[in-house]
């Protein structure tokens, strides 16, 4: 079997990679290990709830989602502009104030941070909005929380809101991501919604899917190898391309290119960090409206807490609502991790707890990428290695929806170039 171009990967990245391609005239075929689309970007389907694989959202704001995706289609519906934080035993309602205007007052009498912080937020934001996004990735450069030192943001302010939040992007509770990576992801909050779509994230790939055309995907297929314009499947079968794109995560695309010639250092895997994400089915959500809950306390093994079924009425079935509850790292036995999160859930919504019902727990240990400084402009990243062999996904870039789909389409145009030359 010979194709113009094999992708190895059917998450975001190499669905739009795939679907560059096709635009370009030519025929890919996406070779995928596991069951299905998506890579971490998928949903399961259990008694009746969905369950997104780890807590994601869309960020509308980004401009290579609004580039490949009907947002109507999807049914976004947006989380609050701000976030619930839980802090000296009692919830604080924090708001984007340019958005929710009328919130202002409750913000600066808020106790999460000072009246200081709040104006210091101003600051931060006409920061992080100034110029393009090659101006932000150009800028000098330090972690997130050396950033926010600096701009004069109190203690409390970093313990109760700023560690929380973003660590819940970031997986990182010191918040030692790259200044730059933190601006772009402040950015994307500043402009635009933070959503899920109303029948899960599952439903992204999908709909990017839906517009490829003829017999363009295998799944269930393993690729044990790579040599000049050849995969190999694990079974001996061997497909020739004129073009190969490695589209998978960092640590499978290590393993393939530790089979493929002048990969060079590239064929080493990044450091990574986990989460874990638990879910839990009740008779009524334990509080009302759209909000993203932080542990502020400053202690427990919770980071935070989402109700997604308060969003969607298909995350659960009629009658039930959907608790997910995210934490830091992996490893720990269910059993007990559950235990210790129930107690902590106890003292937060009281007896009702007790009979909320454990439907899965997702120890996710690769979920991201470190992205510790430094970090390069990701759109200048060079994607091809060798003659005929390209790299795309986040870690080709940045961890996010946009750098993932950016990454798919510039190899894609990348190779339609290159092929179109040869």
């Amino acid at each position: 079997m010979k194709v113009d171009v094999i992708v190895i990967g059917a998450g975001l990245s190499g669905l739009a990679c795939a679907l560059t391609l096709q635009a370009r005239g030519l025929t890919p075929l996406v070779l995928e290990a596991s069951d299905g689309i998506g890579g971490r970007v998928r949903t399961d389907q259990h008694q009746g709830f969905l369950l997104d694989r780890g807590f994601q959202v869309l960020q509308t704001w980004y401009p290579e989602a609004q580039r490949w995706l009907d947002y109507g289609a999807l049914d976004l519906r947006p989380f609050y502009p701000g976030a619930l934080v839980r802090s000296g035993g009692r919830f604080h309602r924090v708001s984007d104030v340019w958005r929710r205007p009328w919130r202002l007052p409750e913000m600066l009498l808020s106790p999460i941070g000072t009246l200081g912080d709040k104006l210091r937020l101003l600051g931060l934001r006409h920061s992080c909005l100034r110029g393009t996004i090659a101006d932000l990735y150009a800028r000098p450069e330090t972690t997130a929380l050396a950033r926010l030192q600096a701009r004069g943001f109190s203690t409390r302010m970093l313990d109760r809101f700023f560690k929380p939040f973003f660590s819940g992007v970031f997986f990182d509770p010191d918040l030692g991501v790259s200044s730059r990576t933190f601006e772009f992801l402040f950015r994307a909050f500043a402009l635009g919604d933070t959503a899920l779509p109303a029948r899960g994230m599952g439903a992204i790939p999908a709909q990017l899917a839906a517009r490829m055309r003829g017999e363009w995907l295998r799944l269930g297929c393993r690729v044990t190898g790579l040599e000049q314009g050849q995969a190999v499947l694990d079974g001996g079968e061997r497909i020739d391309a004129r073009a190969l794109v490695i589209a998978t995560d960092p640590w499978e695309a290590a393993r393939l290119l530790g089979h493929a010639r002048h990969a060079g250092d590239r064929q080493r895997p990044p450091p990574a960090r986990g989460t874990t994400c638990c879910y839990f089915a009740a008779d009524a959500p334990p509080f009302r409206g759209p909000y993203l809950v932080l542990n502020g306390e400053g202690r427990g093994r919770i980071n935070s807490i989402q109700c997604p079924s308060n969003l969607s009425e298909h995350y659960a079935p009629p009658g039930k609502a959907l608790i997910t509850v995210n934490c830091h790292g992996v490893g720990e036995d269910p059993d007990r991790l559950e235990a210790r999160i129930r107690r902590e859930l106890g003292d937060w919504f009281g007896p009702p707890v007790a009979s909320w019902e454990r439907l899965a727990i997702y120890p996710l240990p690769q979920a991201l990428p470190v992205q510790a400084p430094p970090v390069a402009d990701p759109a200048t990243i060079p994607q091809r290695l060798a003659s005929g062999l390209w790299v795309c996904g986040e870690y080709r870039a940045a961890p996010s929806i946009h750098w993932t789909l950016h990454s798919g389409r510039r190899a894609g145009e990348d190779i339609a170039l290159s092929l179109s030359a040869g």
